[in-house]
């Protein structure tokens, strides 16, 4: 009888222990769901220092190998963890390194300077030289905020790429009015802009209306996920602020459109076709502007592409790699 009042002793622990912390602390239960899913992944969190600035990444296999390496850069107010939905289905041998963009998450919060594009530039091409990338040449992956700032990067240091995927990048002239930036024309007509931003939610209806704005399928997630995942934004939202005035300030709104003429690497990209943040008809501007890039646009999909279509983004991605590498044996033959 003791026995086995020790061992349901032992089993009360663990879920006593899982239902507070689902009650009190949901941000943390979020956390530790993302360090279970990189572990199973075999992603490693490592840091690298360039000066006094500090790089926080996850990567997992070695650079090398039959493809080039994936530099991933997620959209604003997001983490590297938003890249796990598509590591999950790239081939587990891919070479592949998950940035925390400037500011975000473990990487180092200075100033304004650093947050606009081409500072977010600058800082990318400083990681890349801290953890050796520009040894050999590789594939920049981004999306939104982060396609910005890769296709300004393939713009402004085309001797280290071989290639740039751009999902859903922000940083063009619009043919036509996303739902979001019609939102945002609204709130600055109304003298509102700095008050309340779409994409910087404070309240569980707020982030609601912020995943139904960058989503087509409805994510239904639990109440505590909701919380967790409210609570670990909350005590950025100042800064996400700030990072957000810079990135449609005049020197950011239109960078990736002016740097277009300057980019000569071959260029994927991938659209959402019901994108509400940055509407669909970006993707004739890119390939108007380069005519010989891919253009996937996805149906039934919207600004998330890594949520809501991981399988098929990694599958273009390596497509697209596969495809390169074969371009440039061919083009070796024939020299």
């Amino acid at each position: 009888m003791e026995l086995i009042m020790l061992s349901g002793g032992i089993l009360v622990v663990p879920v006593l222990a899982f239902i507070t912390s689902v009650l009190f602390w949901p941000g943390q239960l979020l956390k530790a769901y993302n360090w279970y899913w990189r572990r199973r992944l075999g992603l490693v969190v490592r840091y690298s220092n360039y000066g006094s600035y500090r790089f926080c990444y996850s990567s997992r296999g070695t650079p090398g190998g039959a493809t080039p390496t994936l530099l991933m850069l997620h959209g604003f107010s997001a983490t590297k963890d938003m890249w796990l939905p598509i590591v999950k289905f790239l081939p587990r041998n891919q070479h592949v390194v998950c940035v925390d963009m400037p500011g975000h998450e473990g990487t180092s919060r200075t100033g304004a300077e650093d947050y606009c594009i081409q500072g977010q530039v600058r800082r990318i091409h400083q990681f890349v030289q801290s953890i050796g990338l520009d040894k050999r040449s590789f594939h920049v992956v981004g999306t939104s905020m982060g396609g910005n700032v890769a296709g300004v990067y393939a713009a402004s240091y085309p001797d280290y790429l071989c290639g740039a995927t751009l999902i859903c990048p922000a940083g063009l002239v619009y043919p036509t009015d996303s739902e979001f930036i019609s939102r945002l024309r609204e709130l600055e007509k109304n003298d509102k802009q700095g008050e309340q931003i779409p994409l910087i939610p404070s309240t569980v209806k707020e982030l609601e209306d912020m995943l139904k704005l960058c989503c087509f399928t409805p994510i239904n997630l639990p109440r505590p996920a909701i919380r967790g995942l409210l609570d670990n934004r909350i005590p950025n939202n100042g800064f996400y602020k700030e990072v957000f005035m810079e990135i449609v300030g005049e020197k950011s709104r239109h960078s990736l459109q002016e740097s277009l003429h300057l980019i000569t690497a071959p260029v994927q990209v991938i659209w959402g076709k019901e994108d509400q943040v940055v509407d669909v008809s970006g993707a004739t501007v890119l390939q108007s502007t380069l005519p010989n890039c891919q253009v996937e646009v996805l149906e039934n999909c919207g600004h998330s592409v890594a949520l809501e279509r991981p399988r098929k983004a990694a599958n273009l991605i390596m497509d697209f790699l596969s495809a390169q590498e074969a371009s440039g044996e061919n083009a070796k033959k024939h020299s």
